[in-house]
């Protein structure tokens, strides 16, 4: 059994890693670890989803939120979350869903974010109203920092990070230990429906301090993958009309020696805790 951490120096990296599998990341080489080694103190435990799409026709969506939420709190319930981030395409075009899903998502137990989707078809000024967050904003937990981005415009074109917003973040955060981005579309062509940011993928690998990206928007992409050492996590989808066969989150843990443990859950059991992928690096 083995854990897995990105090799600093490493070129034409791109990997995939199922859904299943577990990813322990810190700087260094692959080596051995038994199961007590990656059962540590957790120092920030959070829950990241998407894809919700309320109000699509054809679709069971207030089912599919109700199923999410109570999933949440009864995870939240036995290992506590310190947030939630609902990563984009909360509604299905139609703005008079915005309020009746927010209001929906309330009722989870802890902290919640969300970025907004090409689906989320409301002007930035709606969404500040209904969230109290701007479409792409900050957040400081301790050590820790959020950078939260919107990835398309008000009619749901496709668009590439803000690159001046995210490089005065960057910047502004530069002596933070982590920080996590939340990205509703992929800015690498990895898949069909992803958005190549060739200037955006320049400033991510030119962070030191990125720790992971988070993208939805695929619902049929559960996996990982690599941006040089920077992983990009993807969770499937917990609403719409396609996607992955199961509505789930995944959870990340920060842990107590600064490595992370994820996971996918389906959305009430875990997927394969501990079968643990040892990955093939390209080196230089």
């Amino acid at each position: 059994m083995f854990y897995i951490v990105p090799v600093m120096k490493r070129r034409k990296f791109v990997q995939n890693i199922s859904a299943s599998m577990l990813l322990l990341m810190s700087n260094g080489i692959v080596t051995p670890a038994k199961a007590t080694d990656i059962r540590k103190k957790s120092l920030l435990r959070f829950a990241v989803t998407s894809d919700g799409h309320y109000g699509e026709k054809n679709t069971p969506f207030e089912a599919y939120f109700s199923a999410i939420t109570n999933a949440l709190n009864n995870f939240n319930s036995a290992s506590p979350v310190d947030f939630c981030v609902f990563n984009g395409d909360i509604i299905h075009n139609d703005p008079a869903f915005l309020q009746p899903a927010a209001e929906a998502l309330k009722q989870c137990r802890m902290p919640v974010y969300v970025t907004k989707g090409n689906h989320d078809m409301v002007s930035g000024e709606v969404w500040n109203q209904t969230w109290k967050m701007d479409i792409n904003h900050d957040v400081v937990l301790g050590d820790n920092v959020l950078l939260l981005g919107t990835t398309a415009d008000e009619k749901g074109k496709y668009i590439c990070p803000d690159q001046d917003w995210f490089a005065a973040k960057l910047k502004q955060y530069k002596n933070a230990p982590n920080i996590f981005i939340f990205l509703h579309i992929t800015p690498v062509k990895w898949t069909t429906h992803a958005v190549d940011c060739p200037h955006f993928q320049k400033l991510l690998l030119s962070a030191k301090n990125v720790r992971a990206v988070f993208n939805g928007h695929d619902h049929d992409q559960d996996g990982i993958k690599f941006l040089g050492n920077i992983p990009f996590l993807f969770d499937g989808h917990f609403g719409g009309s396609w996607g992955t066969s199961y509505h789930g989150f995944r959870i990340v843990e920060l842990q107590e020696d600064n490595s992370l443990l994820t996971y996918m859950m389906d959305p009430l059991q875990k997927l394969a805790e501990l079968n643990i992928y040892q990955q093939n690096a390209v080196l230089e």
